[in-house]
């Protein structure tokens, strides 16, 4: 009986502890999927559906030129004279000066010289300009995101840096004040330490604080609410291609092809059209033109219809067309050109931190025999607590130098992976 309740106390003890365990389970994050989530989250990607949709819109009711267009028309007119025979016949009236017109009119286009089909190129490159456009303002984000989850990490850096700190200057608290109570040492070098202690608790709150805001303005982006004890996973060197291929690059091929299209509506509008056309209604005079009577009517045919007025201006709208086209090409290369320099620039400041990074780990270790040094000599009173602190600040000061180039250079991979589009 005792060994069946031990084994129900054990169970109700672990199926207790499952729950908690889960509770205490901490959020982990990395930058690609906080790009996705800042991508997903952004009011402008919502605009990417609507654009679509407009188009398919827009191309359906261009499409609806193709089908049979019916007019009703009305017309009731008053004129001066009609026309007589010369001699009076028999049976044959004089025509009335009010005549009345009711017809419809059926129209069926058999060739529009490319209208249409042109129409919906025009509409299909302007939404994919509408696209390209939202892609370039999401491409932004990335960066955006960057600098706050990398921001994120110098801060988490600098607050266990800011511990060691704390532990070397209570370690030589503790030494110090037991020296005061022997007598051989000043209680100046005490409060000193003190002192300093309290300052770099001040150092940590600052830290916590700056790192709090940078969670809350990046959980904006990603629309999760995210703690102090979320963890941001630190990414390993990006890996960066060599071809540029920026959204702003499909923005500007997509304007190219909205003047060809132009140019092709432009060209479509000055051909003729050929279409089948019947019409049927009530006249007074109807088909007759000699009836005074109301009658039935219908007629049917094809028409050609070939408008020469835009002939006239033709050259000069090419003309146009044109100049948009050269203005894109030359915003074309000012954007490469200028990607092309910060890309110098990102290239550049990789060598110099690279470059750093092999002198501060021996900058570190100078630094902390120094300390330690400094440690030894005030236990024994050769040197004052002013003098460790400085030694200890010194130290802290290289280890800071030296995370902050790491993420620094993590920060300048990254960004130079958005600048190229990768």
């Amino acid at each position: 009986m005792k060994i069946l309740f031990k084994t129900f106390l054990l169970c109700a003890l672990l199926a207790s502890a499952i729950p908690f365990t889960w509770a205490q389970q901490t959020e982990s994050l990395h930058l690609s999927a906080c790009q996705q989530l800042a991508r997903a989250n952004y009011p402008q990607v919502k605009q990417h559906d609507l654009i679509v949709q407009s188009r398919e819109y827009s191309l359906s009711n261009a499409s609806k030129g193709y089908l049979p267009q019916f007019q009703l028309l009305a017309q009731a007119t008053y004129q001066s004279d009609v026309t007589k025979m010369p001699i009076p016949l028999p049976g044959v009236t004089v025509l009335s000066k009010d005549q009345y017109k009711v017809y419809g009119e059926l129209n069926q286009t058999l060739y529009d010289g490319g209208n249409i089909r042109n129409q919906k190129n025009v509409q299909t490159a302007a939404s994919e300009i509408d696209l390209s456009k939202v892609e370039v303002e999401l491409h932004a984000i990335q960066e955006k995101v960057n600098q706050l989850y990398f921001g994120i990490l110098l801060f988490e850096e600098q607050l266990k840096q800011t511990e060691l700190v704390k532990s070397d200057i209570q370690a030589g608290l503790k030494r110090v004040s037991a020296s005061v109570k022997f007598g051989t040492a000043l209680k100046s070098n005490e409060n000193t330490l003190h002192a300093e202690l309290l300052k770099t608790e001040q150092k940590t709150i600052e830290l916590k604080a700056s790192k709090k805001a940078y969670l809350d303005m990046l959980g904006l982006f990603i629309n999760k609410k995210l703690s102090e004890e979320t963890i941001l996973e630190r990414p390993g060197n990006a890996a960066i291609a060599n071809e540029i291929k920026r959204p702003e690059l499909v923005l500007y091929t997509s304007m190219s092809k909205l003047y060809s299209a132009q140019e092709g509506l432009l060209n479509a509008k000055n051909l003729p059209k050929v279409n089948l056309f019947a019409q049927g209604g009530l006249g007074r005079p109807a088909l007759n033109m000699l009836s005074n009577d109301f009658a039935f009517y219908y007629v049917g045919g094809v028409r050609l219809n070939w408008n020469f007025g835009g002939l006239y201006t033709l050259h000069k709208e090419k003309g146009i067309l044109e100049l948009n086209r050269k203005m894109v090409s030359v915003q074309q290369e000012t954007f490469l050109f200028n990607t092309s320099t910060q890309i110098l620039q990102q290239n550049a400041e990789m060598e110099k931190l690279a470059s750093l990074l092999n002198t501060d780990t021996d900058i570190i270790n100078l630094r902390k025999q120094i300390k330690e040094s400094s440690s030894a000599q005030l236990e024994n009173g050769v040197i004052q607590a002013s003098d460790y602190i400085r030694e200890v600040n010194a130290e802290d000061m290289a280890r800071q130098t030296k995370l902050t180039h790491e993420i620094q250079l993590l920060l300048v991979q990254y960004s130079q992976q958005t600048t190229k589009g990768n």
